[in-house]
């Protein structure tokens, strides 16, 4: 084994993985710029400093189930006929995370609640913060399928683990008491320990219709509007304008071949 490659090796075992990979580089870097000890030590800890928080935050994502997802710059602020931009930017600040405090986005359907709510779980990732976005569906059926109370126990503390947990798309689709009594059960545990960001389509009024035999819908919703900022957007679906406007679009003629 050559001297470098035993280096390669050494620096790796140690977790200096960003500069065995790079070492070449590094040394025609240093060279280059005829660096002293001081300023060589300084440059491997900035660049191990800058890739590990890149590797973090790539697990963070990851594990966030974001996926894919359209930036705030390309939000219509127009398009809505009612929509507090002030208090939209301000939850994008991230300051209700360190107050455990909880958003809710109240918007009927394409209208960019869930968006925002993308945009927020983004921010609190790039911030440090692990996060997680699911869909209620999503979540009731994982806590729904664990078979015994252990399994259920261990899914719960994973719900109520992560700093920022995003449930989206409350209100779609009606649930027994089972499934009400686990998602109360995961905003007690996140209540006023960890924020919760939640999307829904109904006014809290409407909620009975969500868990229609549930006894502890009020103290659910009690809990998630303690400590929250309730953003309210009205108007008309932005998918809805796009299929029109695609409808409406012109279509180019067709000119008959010659023969």
């Amino acid at each position: 084994m050559s001297a470098e490659s035993a280096l390669v090796d050494a620096l790796t075992l140690i977790g200096l993985r960003h500069t065995a990979a790079n070492l070449d580089d590094l040394v025609a870097l240093a060279t280059k710029r005829r660096w002293g000890p001081t300023q060589l030590l300084e440059h491997v800890v900035d660049a191990e400093q800058a890739e590990r928080a890149k590797r973090s935050l790539e697990r963070r994502v990851d594990r966030s189930h974001l996926g894919r997802f359209r930036a705030m710059a390309d939000f219509d602020w127009a398009w809505p006929k009612a929509i507090d931009r002030d208090t939209v930017d301000s939850v994008l600040e991230l300051e209700f995370i360190a107050e455990a405090r909880n958003v809710v986005l109240v918007a009927p359907q394409g209208l960019g609640k869930t968006m925002i709510a993308q945009n927020i779980v983004h921010a609190a990732l790039l911030a440090g913060h692990s996060a997680l976005f699911i869909t209620a569906s999503q979540l009731l059926l994982d806590l729904g399928a664990q078979e015994s109370t252990r399994a259920l126990d261990r899914r719960l503390r994973y719900y109520s683990s992560r700093a920022l947990l995003c449930i989206d798309e409350i209100g779609y689709l009606s649930y027994d008491t089972r499934n009400a009594d686990l998602l109360f059960q995961v905003v007690s545990r996140r209540y006023e320990r960890r924020s919760l960001v939640l999307t829904t389509n109904l006014a809290f009024s409407e909620w009975a219709s969500i868990f229609p035999n549930a006894a502890c819908t009020t103290a659910l919703i009690d809990r998630v509007v303690h400590h929250a900022e309730i953003i309210a957007i009205e108007g008309d679906s932005y998918r809805k304008r796009e299929a029109q406007a695609a409808i409406n679009k012109p279509k180019p003629s067709r000119r008959s071949k010659p023969a």
